[in-house]
């Protein structure tokens, strides 16, 4: 997911990125690069796919957070998660 976060959101290094990173506060994430960053793990994620009636603002808050509706959506999707 770091590879992601720093490409969509122009990151210079993710390595202080932690699940309880704020995606907004701390990264400066915007609406449009929520969007972009969702597209863009579907797109590296096999079996990802990201229902947006499934979305709430708490998906949003952290790094660790957004890591956990993923998985959640992908076990949903019968996904096997590493």
């Amino acid at each position: 997911m770091k590879p992601v976060l720093q490409n969509v959101l122009k990151l210079q290094s993710v390595s202080n990125v932690t699940p309880e990173t704020r995606l907004f506060e701390d990264l400066n994430m915007d609406s449009t690069s929520s969007l972009e960053l969702l597209m863009a793990l579907e797109e590296v994620i096999d079996g990802l796919v990201i229902d947006p009636e499934t979305l709430d603002v708490e998906h949003f808050k952290t790094v660790g957070n957004l890591a956990s509706y993923i998985v959640s959506t992908l076990e949903k999707s019968g996904v096997t998660v590493h």
